[in-house]
């Protein structure tokens, strides 16, 4: 079989969104989306899954492993995700869970996408960011482990994944500025999460005010913060022509 072929190309598109699309659909007749998001549904079971993650610790830390795998092959945003797994696991589990899973994850849509799709990826992205493909050919880990740490620059979290397609970066290096340039953002968003389970734990009401005077929250955004701020000098001063 001719794995680059047009017909297996367009094939394997269709499977992809046939998966996508299947779980869109029984996601929405199971669920309703304002409750997957409603504090008080969140609050009123917040024992029930701390007690049954700490029950089957090992077993839980597997599925949301491999959840995350899954919804970067499926180029999900990941920033509800990473809030829920903090929320979970706690910042520090749930943050060893989050980068390996996105690394793991985000190297398997990479070489998907270097072997069936590079072409489409190269005719949409290679002109929007031509000015920074001499950077990443000249030290391609190095300046992507940046790219990942400042956010991609406001790219979409799944378009940085297969990014470097364009400028055909070895999967080893690619895995190595994933796992080490996600750190920071994730440690902090996860930590949200964390902080929100924190908040709930104290019978508190969440709040924008109770939100913003509690440390568990507030340092987690100033982390945000700082890294934007840090990626807009990135941006303005070392990736400028």
């Amino acid at each position: 079989m001719d794995f680059k072929s047009q017909n297996f190309k367009i094939y394997l598109g269709s499977a992809y969104l046939f998966i996508f699309l299947t779980g869109a659909y029984f996601l929405l007749i199971n669920f309703e989306i304002g409750s997957l998001t409603s504090y008080d549904l969140i609050k009123e079971n917040r024992d029930l899954i701390l007690e049954y993650k700490e029950n089957n610790i090992f077993i839980m830390t597997a599925i949301f492993f491999i959840i995350i795998i899954f919804l970067n092959i499926m180029m999900c945003p990941m920033f509800i995700p990473t809030v829920v797994i903090g929320f979970v696991f706690g910042k520090w589990l749930g943050t060893l869970i989050l980068v390996f899973g996105n690394t793991i994850g985000g190297a398997i849509l990479y070489l998907l996408a270097k072997t069936f799709f590079s072409s489409i990826i190269e005719k949409k992205f290679a002109p929007k960011i031509s000015k920074f493909i001499n950077f990443f050919q000249k030290n391609e880990l190095l300046y992507f482990m940046i790219f990942r740490f400042i956010g991609g620059g406001g790219t979409p979290y799944p378009i940085q994944n297969v990014l470097p397609v364009i400028f055909n970066m070895s999967v080893k290096n690619y895995i190595i500025a994933t796992c080490l340039g996600i750190v920071p953002a994730t440690f902090v968003i996860a930590s949200l999460g964390s902080g929100i389970e924190d908040i709930i734990k104290q019978n508190t009401e969440l709040s924008f005010v109770s939100a913003l005077l509690s440390p568990e929250i507030y340092f987690p955004i100033i982390g945000f913060a700082v890294i934007l701020i840090i990626a807009f000098i990135f941006k303005k001063y070392f990736f400028k022509q």
